[in-house]
């Protein structure tokens, strides 16, 4: 044996002697309760629903894999009638967005002009490049976010100076809150730089609302739609989630969430019944940004 091998050995040896021998998984999929399933299972739930949350941490690459992995598999279900909403679009660029999809500017004026986020590219380009390519509907469900600083700053009284032209953009007025959701209730305590702290959550809320609402304005009969959004808008079934339900009772919502943990062989108590399927995804997992 030449000094190669014996070197290769050697590291073999080690790494079985530390317990080093489990394979790494990159994700793993749980059911509400805790119980272990896989993408196959989630995706043909998914592909009975009319609406489909698949929140992200959006920093994460494993969940923007599947969520383009997701858009295939429910679009050879749907075909045409499948719709993509996303939080990442802003619906005052709902008009550059949809002279894009139709060809009708170049790519560079458009990634130009319409506020993309900083991973758009990596992160939301390839589903978007795929709704063009496939003739499908591309949806811009946020707020603009000056709005959004205006009841962070203002409360919900502050949106009632806007121009009639503005108010277009938003959830109609007035917008129901509950300021004892599990989801705005923490957020008291994470106001820091959004205005009074009061307030804070209902800058959450007013998101959550006008997403709620572009996602219904834009259903017809026989659409599905797959919303992108972060995991805390859909999680334990609050934010856009309880918005749609409030609006359209009879719509048939599947959420998907994202987690890290350290180990993820089994889910942590905490996030039981925070959504149809938690994906789970290593805490060392690379980011995208």
């Amino acid at each position: 044996m030449n000094i190669k091998d014996l070197l290769v050995l050697s590291c073999f040896i080690l790494i079985h002697s530390a317990g080093i021998t489990q394979e790494k998984a990159a994700y793993k999929i749980y059911t509400s309760a805790g119980a272990t399933t896989d993408y196959t299972d989630m995706a043909e739930k998914a592909g009975r629903a009319d609406v489909i949350f698949f929140g992200e941490l959006h920093d994460n690459p494993i969940g923007h894999w599947l969520q383009f992995e997701l858009t295939k598999d429910l679009f050879a279900i749907h075909g045409e009638h499948l719709k993509i909403g996303a939080e990442m679009f802003e619906a005052d660029n709902q008009l550059i967005l949809n002279e894009y999809l139709l060809g009708l500017i170049s790519e560079s004026r458009f990634e130009s002009e319409a506020r993309l986020w900083p991973n758009y590219q990596t992160d939301y380009k390839p589903i978007l490049e795929f709704a063009r390519a496939n003739n499908l509907s591309f949806i811009a469900t946020n707020i603009p976010r000056r709005y959004a600083s205006v009841v962070a700053s203002n409360g919900f009284d502050g949106l009632k100076d806007l121009s009639k032209k503005a108010l277009t953009y938003i959830a109609p007025l007035p917008v129901a809150y509950d300021p004892e959701l599990e989801g705005y209730k923490s957020m008291l305590n994470m106001g820091h730089g959004m205005g009074d702290n009061e307030n804070f959550p209902k800058a959450q809320a007013i998101k959550d609302a006008t997403m709620a609402h572009f996602i219904s304005d834009n259903m017809k009969k026989k659409d599905v739609m797959l919303h992108l959004n972060g995991a805390y808008h859909s999680q334990n079934f609050e934010g856009i989630v309880w918005y749609l339900t409030k609006e359209n009772k009879r719509t048939s919502i599947l959420t998907i969430h994202t987690v890290l943990q350290d180990d993820i062989n089994e889910l942590n108590e905490d996030y039981k019944n925070s959504a149809d399927f938690i994906l789970v995804v290593p805490t060392s997992m690379t980011k995208t940004y």
